[in-house]
Parts: C-alpha cells; sequence; structure tokens
C-alpha cells in the first residue's frame, strides 16, 4: 500500500508531502506536489509530523493481570499515544525472567499489531534480588532483549548489581535502575516532607531515591557498564546524574510525564489515583526534571504506564496500589510543560521522546530520521487541539488517569507503523 501525508510539517518546519510504501518513506517533496496515485491520501495541514515515540517504561500486565491489561489493550492505547514500540517491563506474573516469558511478550506484541513490543527482562530471578536471571538467553531468544530491570523493585545488593552491569557488557545491555532503597522507604506513602507530616502518612525521603543512583553510577563506572536511571524524581537526582554525565560515565535517565507537572499537593486529596512509586515531589523538584529534561540530562520521557483495576485503586490510599496510566497523555504533557513555554523546540521533542529512548534501548529501527529511504513509524501531531481526558474513551481496561476530567493540549492525530496507520484522526483502525 501507497500512502500520502499531504502538508505536514517535518518537526514543525516548512510543509511537504510524504509518501511511504513497503513500510519506508519513499518520497519528500514541495506540499502539493506528491502525485495523486496513492492509495490512501491523508491532508495534514497546519499538523507536525515527528518520528514515532518510543516508550522505555510501560506496564502491560501481560501475563498474570489481564484484569487490568493486556498486550492488546495496553498496545491500543500506546497508538493513540503516538507510541510506535514500548518496552513491556518484566514484573508479570510469571515474571519476565525467562527466554520463554520475554518470547511469548514478544509474540504477542506482534499478533496485536498496535506497535511494536520489545520486552524488558528481570535481573533477577522472580525480582528478588537474591540470584541472576537468565540474562543471557534473554538476549539471545527471538525477543533480543537488550534492557533488563525489577522495576517495581530495587536491586539493592551492590555486588549483585555489580555483577549485572558486567554481564551485559558482552552483549551491549543495560541494567535499568528503579532507584529506592528499601530500608529507608518501608512503608513509606508520599514524598517526605512537612506536608506528609501533616498528612499523617509515612514519608518517602528524596536520599532514598539519590543514594541508590549514586552508587549505581560509581558501580556502572568502576566497571565500564551501561545503567539507565527510571523514573527519576528529585533535585538531586538530576545533580548527580549531571556530575556524572560531565565525568563520562555511561549513564542515561528518564522522567515520567507526571512527575513533569504534578506534585505533592494531590497527596491532601488523599485520592489513590495520585498514589506513585516513586511519589510526586515537591514543585522544586518538578522544576529541576523539567531543566534536566531541556538541558539533555535527562534522555528521555517515560511514562512508566501502570495499570490498575478498580479494586486496587478504589480504596483508601493505604491500600491502594502505586501507579498511574500515562501513555496517552505523555504528548500533551509534554507540550504543556515543555513545548509551550519554549525549553523544548519539536526537534528536542522527537529527541527525548524517539530518538533517544530507542538508542538507549538498542533498537535500530525506530528512532530515525523523517527521510526517504528510513522506516515508516510516523507520528502526526496538532499543536493546537484541545480535549478532554475521559477514560471511557481508551482502550485501555483500567481507568486510574491522574488526569481524569483535564483538559489537555495538544493531540496525537495519526499513527504510522510501518508506513500502516494504527490511528487516523485520533481513533485506532
Amino acid at each position: 500500500m501507497t500512502l500520502t501525508l499531504r502538508n505536514v510539517r517535518p518537526y514543525g518546519e516548512d510543509a511537504v508531502d510524504i509518501t511511504v510504501s513497503d513500510g519506508r518513506i519513499t518520497d519528500l517533496a514541495p506540499a502539493g506536489s506528491a502525485s495523486g496515485s496513492a492509495d490512501q491520501v491523508i491532508d495534514g495541514r497546519g499538523l507536525v509530523v515527528l518520528p514515532g515515540f518510543v516508550d522505555l517504561h510501560t506496564h502491560l500486565r501481560e501475563p498474570g493481570r489481564e484484569d487490568a491489561e493486556t498486550i492488546a489493550s495496553g498496545t491500543a492505547a500506546a497508538a493513540l499515544g503516538g507510541f510506535t514500540a514500548v518496552h513491556a517491563m518484566a514484573n508479570t506474573t510469571p515474571v519476565a525472567d525467562t527466554a520463554g516469558v520475554v518470547e511469548q511478550v514478544w509474540r504477542r506484541g506482534v499478533e496485536a499489531g498496535y506497535c511494536d513490543v520489545h520486552p524488558v527482562g528481570a535481573v533477577t530471578v522472580g525480582l528478588k534480588g537474591e540470584h541472576l536471571a537468565e540474562l543471557g538467553a534473554m538476549a539471545d531468544s527471538a525477543a533480543r532483549v537488550r534492557v533488563f530491570s525489577d522495576d517495581g523493585v530495587c536491586v539493592s545488593d551492590p555486588v549483585l548489581m555489580r555483577r549485572a552491569l558486567e554481564y551485559v557488557k558482552a552483549f551491549d545491555g543495560v541494567i535499568a535502575q528503579h532507584a529506592q532503597d528499601p530500608r529507608l522507604t518501608e512503608g513509606a506513602q508520599m514524598n517526605e516532607s512537612a506536608l506528609s507530616g501533616v498528612l499523617g502518612l509515612r514519608g518517602w525521603p528524596p536520599v532514598a531515591e539519590e543514594a541508590i543512583i549514586a552508587r549505581d553510577l560509581l558501580l556502572a563506572q568502576h566497571v565500564g557498564s551501561r545503567v539507565h536511571i527510571c523514573h527519576l524524581s528529585t533535585r538531586g537526582s538530576v545533580a548527580i546524574v549531571r556530575w556524572a554525565k560531565e565525568r563520562g560515565v555511561d549513564v542515561t535517565a528518564e522522567v515520567t510525564p507526571h512527575h513533569l507537572i504534578l506534585t505533592e499537593e494531590l497527596a491532601r486529596t488523599y485520592d489513590p489515583r495520585y498514589k506513585v512509586n516513586p511519589p510526586l515531589r515537591t514543585a522544586d523538584d518538578v522544576e529541576a526534571v523539567r531543566e534536566g529534561l531541556a538541558d539533555g540530562t535527562i534522555d528521555a520521557v517515560a511514562t512508566d504506564h501502570a495499570p490498575h483495576s478498580r479494586e486496587d485503586k478504589d480504596c483508601e490510599w493505604a491500600a491502594g496500589a502505586f501507579g498511574m496510566l500515562g501513555l496517552e497523555t505523555a504528548f500533551p504533557v509534554v507540550m504543556e510543560t515543555m513545548v509551550t513555554p519554549g525549553r523544548l523546540g519539536w526537534r528536542d521533542v522527537a529527541d527525548r521522546m524517539s530518538v533517544r529512548p530507542a538508542r538507549i534501548g538498542r533498537l535500530d529501527n525506530q528512532g530515525r530520521p523523517i527521510a526517504v529511504g528510513e522506516p515508516a513509524h510516523l507520528v502526526v501531531v496538532d499543536p493546537d487541539a484541545v480535549w478532554d481526558v475521559d477514560p471511557a474513551r481508551s482502550p485501555s481496561r483500567s481507568a486510574n488517569t491522574p488526569f481524569l476530567g483535564r483538559q489537555m493540549s495538544g493531540a496525537v492525530v495519526h499513527t504510522l507503523l510501518r508506513g500502516r496507520p494504527t490511528v487516523i484522526e485520533g481513533a485506532l483502525t
């Protein structure tokens, strides 16, 4: 099938006509000059086209918690959010700690067809932090795993962390650390601050994140390996990563959309929709992660899309599960916090939401330039669109969005996976 996107603006620049065929971009022509022989023509006047987004941190819950999400429902939400690839975290049931489980996740992603699914392998068996999982076998599997994480649990044992960092060097893998000292956060419910005292909720000190990050950056430097920091959330964490990058440590880091826009003040509602790991921080921390994303200290926006069943969220705060939805609202949050204020341009958005995430995950065919001969993984966005967040219109099986009823600016209009539309005019094909 041949498809032409007419009058679209790559990276927000001059309008062109983009023709795609057999999964690749075959022509870039001045706006209005493309031939009319395409099987499908999409009018993109006034719209911006970017490389398809890549998420380094998605929870798809399958296998084991299909009541909260499935690979099909989660990737459908991803497509609506403009994503053409997601990395599926390992904390499923059973845990994705063997070649068999990661291959199952990968194959079900292929069957669903909404976006490419790249399983993240567990670092330790059963996420228990006792023995290394089958890292090499997962790397050699059909899923070709390159990112490993016990996300949801910190690899707190420094010896195990060192061994994992050493092991993945053999196949250019990366360990993605959930930085949370378990002793410092035992029973914690929200950010540790004056507000946690007022609310009577046990606090989660920023140092619990920062200490693990500092340790792991020194370990990565010592063994000459790659480390990736998941959902960085504090000013101190940004400073530590910046310090390490200045000294040549091979570190990358991500920030979630919710840590770019929401603060601990929402805990005053005692609504578990705002309960997340790591917790929402202070306004000063929010400013710091925005600064870090703008100057490149933070490499990527990663959603940490964490669907939960109604029973796990429709309860009192203490009993509520940690986590928020994020795939469908990631781009509008970046628009509001980074693009509209002028902190990121369109090429920067492509860099933080596509190019660098693909590079970190070692995805050769994602995050590519918009150019003739490149794979046609594309997202077309309307910067001027305004819409209200309504979980009833989402394909996700969960509704635990922190943006319920909120008006968002900026919308994904079309998503193309290998030149095939998965989203047309904001709806799934």
